[in-house]
Protein backbone atom coordinates (compact mmCIF):
# COMPACT_ATOMS: atom_id res chain seq x y z
CA UNK A 1 0.00 0.00 0.00
CA UNK A 2 1.31 3.44 -0.91
CA UNK A 3 2.14 6.04 1.71
CA UNK A 4 -0.38 8.37 0.06
CA UNK A 5 -3.13 5.91 1.00
CA UNK A 6 -2.49 6.17 4.75
CA UNK A 7 -3.23 8.99 7.20
CA UNK A 8 -2.04 8.65 10.82
CA UNK A 9 -4.01 10.52 13.48
CA UNK A 10 -3.21 10.99 17.16
CA UNK A 11 -6.19 12.15 19.25
CA UNK A 12 -5.12 14.26 22.24
CA UNK A 13 -7.11 16.21 24.81
CA UNK A 14 -6.25 17.98 28.04
CA UNK A 15 -9.20 16.68 30.08
CA UNK A 16 -7.93 13.23 31.02
CA UNK A 17 -9.79 12.11 34.15
CA UNK A 18 -6.86 10.38 35.89
CA UNK A 19 -3.99 12.58 34.67
CA UNK A 20 -5.22 16.01 33.55
CA UNK A 21 -3.03 17.73 30.97
CA UNK A 22 -1.11 14.53 30.29
CA UNK A 23 -0.29 15.22 26.59
CA UNK A 24 1.94 18.08 27.78
CA UNK A 25 3.56 16.14 30.63
CA UNK A 26 7.33 16.38 30.33
CA UNK A 27 9.16 13.10 29.68
CA UNK A 28 12.94 13.28 29.18
CA UNK A 29 12.73 16.92 28.12
CA UNK A 30 9.83 16.67 25.66
CA UNK A 31 6.04 16.75 26.07
CA UNK A 32 4.51 13.27 25.86
CA UNK A 33 2.49 14.14 22.73
CA UNK A 34 5.73 15.03 20.91
CA UNK A 35 7.25 11.64 21.79
CA UNK A 36 4.18 9.90 20.33
CA UNK A 37 4.31 12.15 17.26
CA UNK A 38 7.99 11.27 16.76
CA UNK A 39 7.31 7.52 17.02
CA UNK A 40 4.44 7.77 14.53
CA UNK A 41 6.55 9.78 12.09
CA UNK A 42 9.42 7.28 12.41
CA UNK A 43 7.02 4.55 11.23
CA UNK A 44 7.00 6.28 7.82
CA UNK A 45 3.60 4.98 6.76
CA UNK A 46 2.04 8.33 5.87
CA UNK A 47 1.41 11.88 7.10
CA UNK A 48 0.88 12.23 10.86
CA UNK A 49 -1.57 14.74 12.36
CA UNK A 50 -2.52 15.40 16.00
CA UNK A 51 -6.30 15.88 16.42
CA UNK A 52 -6.98 17.99 19.49
CA UNK A 53 -9.44 20.36 21.15
CA UNK A 54 -6.64 22.27 22.89
CA UNK A 55 -4.85 25.29 21.41
CA UNK A 56 -2.03 24.58 23.88
CA UNK A 57 -1.49 21.05 22.52
CA UNK A 58 -1.72 22.30 18.93
CA UNK A 59 0.93 24.96 19.64
CA UNK A 60 3.35 22.42 21.16
CA UNK A 61 2.89 20.09 18.19
CA UNK A 62 3.52 22.89 15.71
CA UNK A 63 6.61 24.07 17.63
CA UNK A 64 8.05 20.57 17.20
CA UNK A 65 7.52 20.72 13.43
CA UNK A 66 4.34 18.64 13.55
CA UNK A 67 0.85 19.23 12.18
CA UNK A 68 -2.25 19.62 14.37
CA UNK A 69 -5.91 20.08 13.56
CA UNK A 70 -8.49 21.56 15.95
CA UNK A 71 -11.58 19.43 16.60
CA UNK A 72 -14.72 19.88 18.68
CA UNK A 73 -14.37 19.53 22.47
CA UNK A 74 -17.47 17.37 22.96
CA UNK A 75 -16.40 14.07 21.35
CA UNK A 76 -17.28 10.92 23.30
CA UNK A 77 -14.18 9.05 22.13
CA UNK A 78 -10.90 9.27 20.27
CA UNK A 79 -12.40 7.54 17.24
CA UNK A 80 -15.09 10.22 16.98
CA UNK A 81 -12.36 12.87 17.19
CA UNK A 82 -10.25 11.30 14.44
CA UNK A 83 -13.29 10.88 12.20
CA UNK A 84 -13.98 14.63 12.43
CA UNK A 85 -10.28 15.29 11.80
CA UNK A 86 -10.21 13.08 8.68
CA UNK A 87 -13.00 15.16 7.16
CA UNK A 88 -11.11 18.38 7.92
CA UNK A 89 -7.71 17.20 6.68
CA UNK A 90 -8.71 15.10 3.69
CA UNK A 91 -12.20 16.12 2.55
CA UNK A 92 -11.51 14.78 -0.95
CA UNK A 93 -11.08 11.25 0.43
CA UNK A 94 -7.56 10.49 -0.82
CA UNK A 95 -6.57 8.50 2.29
CA UNK A 96 -8.11 5.02 2.16
CA UNK A 97 -6.66 3.90 5.51
CA UNK A 98 -6.81 5.81 8.78
CA UNK A 99 -4.48 4.86 11.63
CA UNK A 100 -5.49 5.87 15.17
CA UNK A 101 -2.46 6.07 17.47
CA UNK A 102 -3.32 6.82 21.10
CA UNK A 103 -1.58 9.93 22.39
CA UNK A 104 -0.43 8.28 25.63
CA UNK A 105 1.97 5.65 24.21
CA UNK A 106 5.36 7.43 24.35
CA UNK A 107 7.36 4.18 24.11
CA UNK A 108 5.47 2.87 21.06
CA UNK A 109 7.73 1.07 18.58
CA UNK A 110 7.48 2.53 15.05
CA UNK A 111 7.54 -1.05 13.70
CA UNK A 112 4.32 -1.74 15.60
CA UNK A 113 2.56 1.05 13.71
CA UNK A 114 3.66 -0.61 10.47
CA UNK A 115 2.54 -4.03 11.75
CA UNK A 116 -1.00 -2.76 12.29
CA UNK A 117 -1.38 -2.13 8.56
CA UNK A 118 -0.51 -5.69 7.49
CA UNK A 119 -3.98 -7.30 7.84
CA UNK A 120 -5.57 -4.64 5.63
CA UNK A 121 -3.88 -6.24 2.62
CA UNK A 122 -6.74 -8.77 3.04
CA UNK A 123 -9.92 -7.25 1.57
CA UNK A 124 -12.06 -9.14 4.12
CA UNK A 125 -10.58 -7.17 7.05
CA UNK A 126 -12.32 -3.95 8.14
CA UNK A 127 -10.10 -2.93 11.05
CA UNK A 128 -6.63 -4.05 12.12
CA UNK A 129 -4.91 -3.75 15.48
CA UNK A 130 -2.04 -5.23 17.50
CA UNK A 131 -1.48 -7.31 20.64
CA UNK A 132 1.39 -8.88 22.55
CA UNK A 133 1.73 -12.08 24.55
CA UNK A 134 1.09 -11.63 28.29
CA UNK A 135 4.24 -12.72 30.14
CA UNK A 136 3.52 -11.52 33.70
CA UNK A 137 1.24 -13.83 35.67
CA UNK A 138 -0.55 -10.96 37.46
CA UNK A 139 -1.59 -9.39 34.15
CA UNK A 140 -3.66 -12.44 33.23
CA UNK A 141 -6.29 -11.41 35.79
CA UNK A 142 -5.80 -7.61 35.70
CA UNK A 143 -8.99 -5.95 34.33
CA UNK A 144 -6.90 -3.00 33.11
CA UNK A 145 -5.05 -5.39 30.79
CA UNK A 146 -7.50 -5.93 27.91
CA UNK A 147 -7.30 -9.41 26.38
CA UNK A 148 -8.08 -10.33 22.82
CA UNK A 149 -9.46 -13.78 22.04
CA UNK A 150 -8.92 -14.78 18.43
CA UNK A 151 -8.48 -17.52 15.86
CA UNK A 152 -5.13 -17.80 14.08
CA UNK A 153 -5.49 -16.98 10.37
CA UNK A 154 -1.79 -16.61 9.45
CA UNK A 155 1.54 -16.70 11.30
CA UNK A 156 1.46 -13.99 13.95
CA UNK A 157 -2.06 -12.90 13.05
CA UNK A 158 -5.46 -13.56 14.63
CA UNK A 159 -9.02 -12.83 13.62
CA UNK A 160 -10.54 -11.26 16.72
CA UNK A 161 -13.53 -13.06 18.20
CA UNK A 162 -13.80 -11.04 21.42
CA UNK A 163 -12.07 -8.42 23.58
CA UNK A 164 -12.47 -8.57 27.34
CA UNK A 165 -11.21 -7.35 30.69
CA UNK A 166 -11.75 -10.87 32.06
CA UNK A 167 -9.14 -13.64 31.95
CA UNK A 168 -9.86 -15.33 28.62
CA UNK A 169 -9.80 -17.78 27.04
CA UNK A 170 -9.94 -20.25 29.92
CA UNK A 171 -7.57 -23.20 30.15
CA UNK A 172 -3.84 -23.49 29.55
CA UNK A 173 -2.09 -21.44 26.92
CA UNK A 174 -1.06 -18.00 25.81
CA UNK A 175 -3.14 -14.90 26.55
CA UNK A 176 -2.78 -11.75 24.46
CA UNK A 177 -2.73 -8.15 25.73
CA UNK A 178 -4.53 -5.88 23.29
CA UNK A 179 -2.76 -2.62 22.41
CA UNK A 180 -5.06 0.28 21.52
CA UNK A 181 -3.73 1.19 18.10
CA UNK A 182 -6.09 0.76 15.15
CA UNK A 183 -5.86 0.88 11.37
CA UNK A 184 -9.29 1.38 9.77
CA UNK A 185 -10.44 1.27 6.22
CA UNK A 186 -11.90 4.73 5.82
CA UNK A 187 -15.32 3.26 5.04
CA UNK A 188 -15.12 1.08 8.18
CA UNK A 189 -14.32 4.10 10.37
CA UNK A 190 -17.31 5.96 8.91
CA UNK A 191 -19.56 2.97 9.61
CA UNK A 192 -18.15 2.47 13.10
CA UNK A 193 -18.68 6.03 14.36
CA UNK A 194 -22.24 6.04 12.96
CA UNK A 195 -23.19 2.99 15.07
CA UNK A 196 -24.73 3.46 18.52
CA UNK A 197 -22.75 2.09 21.49
CA UNK A 198 -23.42 -1.65 21.72
CA UNK A 199 -24.48 -3.70 24.77
CA UNK A 200 -21.15 -5.53 25.18
CA UNK A 201 -19.20 -2.33 24.56
CA UNK A 202 -21.06 -0.68 27.41
CA UNK A 203 -20.71 -3.69 29.69
CA UNK A 204 -16.95 -4.21 29.14
CA UNK A 205 -16.21 -0.51 28.52
CA UNK A 206 -14.38 -1.47 25.31
CA UNK A 207 -15.29 0.50 22.20
CA UNK A 208 -13.96 -2.10 19.74
CA UNK A 209 -16.74 -4.52 20.73
CA UNK A 210 -19.18 -2.22 18.91
CA UNK A 211 -17.47 -3.18 15.64
CA UNK A 212 -17.53 -6.92 16.41
CA UNK A 213 -21.18 -6.82 17.46
CA UNK A 214 -22.00 -5.12 14.15
CA UNK A 215 -20.34 -7.98 12.25
CA UNK A 216 -17.19 -6.07 11.29
CA UNK A 217 -13.96 -8.05 11.03
CA UNK A 218 -10.98 -7.06 13.19
CA UNK A 219 -7.64 -8.81 12.65
CA UNK A 220 -4.78 -8.60 15.13
CA UNK A 221 -1.03 -8.71 14.48
CA UNK A 222 1.07 -10.11 17.32
CA UNK A 223 4.01 -7.83 18.21
CA UNK A 224 6.90 -8.34 20.61
CA UNK A 225 6.02 -6.07 23.50
CA UNK A 226 3.42 -3.71 24.93
CA UNK A 227 4.24 0.01 24.90
CA UNK A 228 3.80 1.75 28.22
CA UNK A 229 0.42 3.47 28.38
CA UNK A 230 0.51 6.63 30.52
CA UNK A 231 -2.79 7.09 32.31
CA UNK A 232 -1.77 7.68 35.95
CA UNK A 233 0.95 9.57 37.87
CA UNK A 234 2.63 6.21 38.58
CA UNK A 235 2.77 5.35 34.87
CA UNK A 236 4.10 8.82 34.10
CA UNK A 237 6.91 8.27 36.60
CA UNK A 238 7.67 4.90 34.95
CA UNK A 239 7.78 6.50 31.49
CA UNK A 240 10.15 9.18 32.76
CA UNK A 241 12.41 6.54 34.27
CA UNK A 242 12.48 4.38 31.09
CA UNK A 243 12.93 7.23 28.65
CA UNK A 244 15.52 9.11 30.70
CA UNK A 245 17.60 5.92 30.67
CA UNK A 246 17.22 5.74 26.87
CA UNK A 247 18.40 9.30 26.27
Amino acid sequence: MAESDVLVLIPARMASTRLPGKPLADIAGKPMIVHVLDRAREAQVGPVVVATDSAEIAAVVQQSGGHAVMTRPDHASGSDRIYEAVGLIDPAGHAAIIVNVQGDLPTLAPADVRAALVPLADAAVDIATIAAEIRKAEERSDPNVVKVVGSPVAPGRLRALYFTRATAPAGDGVLYHHIGLYAYRRSALARFVALPPSPLEQRERLEQLRALEAGMRIDVMIVDSVPLGVDTPLELAAARSIMSADH
